[in-house]
Formats: structure tokens, C-alpha cells, sequence
């Protein structure tokens, strides 16, 4: 008798702990972060995930009674196949409620089809081609699309009489819908395209292009790039093959004056002129509590850049989703509660467009300048509630 008592208290025991676990995982929201954290583009997963400290550092890591889980995974670079494994494992095995991050395109597209058969929210904190949110009805956008950013420059260049232009731009979907944006809003004012390169995505030897504009003699290069080394690599064959000298303008969109990587640039990028939706010289309260909150969270080597931001609005449309349904993870009571929704950002106010799931948001237009803190990029004109013109 007291052997079946002592398997009895055993059983009643097990069962307790059994659902004790099941109410905690109960009140778990997992986010599974799938971006780049190693390799040439690893600081656009060290920035969305910076920027997704930040926001939990001043809002705490619950939400509507559920605790927030990040489990992250490292895709090495534009690799489709990887990411497309890695968002399958975050669904089947670690049971995630939410896919997050993705910095570059492939690797965002290839994962679009899982979202929609798991029926998981799927928010997009940097890949910036316009047809993403298209591929599945689960994705919500936080950042921009290449369009959205590169029209305005192409209007702005125009009223401030450039006439001629060469683009260069990465040869992938975001720099290919730069190109097509930039070329089409400065043709309807006048201007003309007077040549095109594309460029490799990986490992790219900038100074034979740096040379065939020059010798093209436009007064003006669009150029779009990914954020970060190409960047930096670029600007040193800009300045090394002397087109400033030669009198050949740089236009171009905000990626290439990444904040992150601003002051490893250096004075070559004095006086770029680049359109974007985000600077960390912007000028508001949100800013400035967002980049105290990141430094806090994350050290202050490094300064905070769009992707990060895009991070930090990726948290802040997630909580208030989840706040909305009551902390109900449904994939369509989440979307429900996401479309339409605004919030007030580090860049100012963000709305997602119901319709096309993307962001409406004021592009910036930006100069390079040296402050008592460094090279920043710092707005004096801007273009208020722009969408997405490919859609």
C-alpha cells in the first residue's frame, strides 16, 4: 500500500510538472530572428537584433502576459537554401511563433512560402525588393523598398538641375528596382540616363566601373549598394579615380552611408548627398531615447543604423499586435491587428499600409556633414507619407 502511495504522489507529481511546463510554454512568444550574423553582411543581423534589444530595454520582455523569446539564426550571407532550412527548423522544432529579421532579399524569399504554409507572421526588418510582401499574405515590412527610397532622390537631383545620369547598383533585386525607380521619376522630369552598370553581389572590384563613368562624363552617379563593406569600398575607388574632381556628382540611397559604418568612411563621403527613411542624426525625442536604449542594451561601440531601427519598429508592431489580440500568436488575428496599424518611430511616424503590408513613411533627404560627434548623415529636405511606388 504505501509502495502504490508513494507512485500515486509520484504520478500526481509528474502530471503538475507536465502542466506547469505546458502553462509556461503557454506563455512564451518565440520570435525566430533569421538574418545574417557572420560573413561580409554579418552587422545586418548584429543591428536588427541591436535594435530589437533596445526596444525590450525600455518595454521589458513581456507583452499582454507572454514572455518574449529571440532564437536566432545565422544564414552567412545571401544563401536561400540556408535560410529556407533554418526558418523550416525554427517552425518544426523550436515551434516559433513569429519569423523576423531577414537583411537580404534571396534569402527573405525563400523563406516566404514557409510563413504561408505554417500560417506564421513573417516581419521584415531590411530586405527592401517591392515584390516581397507580395509572395506572402503573412509578411508585414518595417523597413522600406529600394522604390520608395530611390524616387525621391531621382526628384530631388531633377528640381536642383542635374540633367545626365549613370547608374550603378548591385546586380540583385533591390539595386535593379533602385535603378528602375530612379530612372523613371527622373526621365518624367526631364532628366536623362546616360548609362548603367550592375555589379556584382559578392566581392565586387569597383575601380574598372569607377572608371567607365568617369569616362562617360555624366554630371551625376546614382548609385545603390548594399550597406557596409561595399560601401566603404566603393567610396575609396570614388576617390581614388577622382570623379568628385572631375566634377561628376554622387547621388545615391542612404545604404551607402550606412550610420554603422559612417565613420570608417571617412571625409571622402563629406558632402554625399543620399534619400532614406532613417538617420541617426534625426531630431526627435523617440531617437533619442532609441539610441540611449541601444547603447544601454547593446555597448556603445557601435552606432545604431536603419536596420536597427527597422529592429527596434519590428519589436514595437509585434507587441502592439500581440497587445491587440490579448496575446492570442493566431497568424491572421496577428495580421488583423497589424494592418493599419501606426506608430511613432526613431525615424518619426510609420503606418503599415493595409493593403500592400508595407510602410508609409517620410523619406529623408541627407547630407554628409562632420559634427562635434562625428560624420553624420543630416536631413534638410524631406518627402512626407511616401509609398511604395512599384506597387
Amino acid at each position: 500500500m504505501q509502495f502504490q502511495s508513494w507512485i500515486k504522489r509520484a504520478l500526481v507529481g509528474a502530471a503538475m510538472l507536465i502542466a506547469a511546463g505546458t502553462l509556461q510554454a503557454q506563455g512564451v512568444v518565440k520570435l525566430g530572428l533569421v538574418a545574417e550574423f557572420s560573413g561580409p553582411f554579418a552587422q545586418y543581423g548584429q543591428q536588427m537584433l541591436g535594435g530589437m534589444k533596445a526596444y525590450m530595454k525600455l518595454n521589458g520582455d513581456t507583452v499582454a502576459g507572454k514572455k518574449i523569446e529571440i532564437i536566432q539564426k545565422d544564414t552567412t550571407g545571401p544563401a536561400p537554401d540556408v535560410a529556407k532550412r533554418l526558418a523550416q527548423e525554427l517552425v518544426t522544432r523550436d515551434n516559433v511563433d513569429f519569423l523576423v529579421g531577414f537583411g537580404l532579399t534571396p534569402n527573405a524569399l525563400a523563406v516566404a512560402p514557409v510563413a504561408t504554409e505554417a500560417k506564421k507572421p513573417m516581419i521584415i526588418m531590411n530586405a527592401a525588393t517591392s515584390i516581397i510582401t507580395t509572395k506572402s499574405p503573412y509578411i508585414v515590412r518595417v523597413s522600406m523598398t529600394l522604390p520608395q527610397i530611390a524616387q525621391p532622390m531621382a526628384q530631388w537631383a531633377a528640381k536642383n538641375g542635374v540633367k545626365k545620369v549613370y547608374t550603378v547598383v548591385a546586380d540583385y533585386g533591390p539595386g535593379l528596382d533602385a535603378e528602375s525607380a530612379f530612372t523613371k521619376a527622373f526621365q518624367a522630369a526631364g532628366g536623362e540616363m546616360v548609362g548603367s552598370i550592375h555589379t556584382p553581389l559578392q566581392n565586387p572590384d569597383f575601380a574598372p566601373f569607377v572608371q567607365r563613368v568617369k569616362d562617360a562624363k555624366p554630371e551625376a552617379v546614382f548609385l545603390f549598394l548594399p550597406a557596409g563593406e561595399q560601401a566603404i569600398a566603393f567610396m575609396k575607388a570614388y576617390k581614388e579615380r577622382g570623379l568628385a574632381e572631375a566634377g561628376i556628382k554622387l547621388f545615391a540611397t542612404g545604404d551607402i552611408t550606412d550610420d554603422g559604418v559612417l565613420e570608417a568612411m571617412g571625409d571622402p563621403t563629406l558632402g554625399l548627398i543620399t534619400s532614406f527613411h532613417y538617420s541617426a542624426s534625426h531630431n526627435s525625442p523617440e531617437n533619442t531615447a532609441f539610441k540611449k536604449a541601444y547603447a544601454e542594451a547593446n555597448g556603445t561601440g557601435t552606432r545604431p543604423n536603419f536596420m536597427a531601427a527597422a529592429g527596434y519598429d519590428g519589436m514595437a508592431a509585434i507587441y502592439e499586435a500581440l497587445k491587440k489580440t490579448g496575446g492570442s500568436t493566431d497568424a491572421d488575428k496577428i495580421m488583423a491587428a497589424l494592418k493599419g496599424m501606426k506608430l511613432m518611430s526613431p525615424r518619426g511616424s510609420i503606418v503599415i499600409d493595409p493593403e500592400t503590408r508595407d510602410l508609409v513613411q517620410t523619406v529623408y533627404i541627407r547630407k554628409v556633414e562632420k559634427t562635434n560627434g562625428g560624420l553624420y548623415n543630416m536631413e534638410f529636405d524631406k518627402f512626407p507619407d511616401q509609398r511604395d511606388p512599384g506597387k
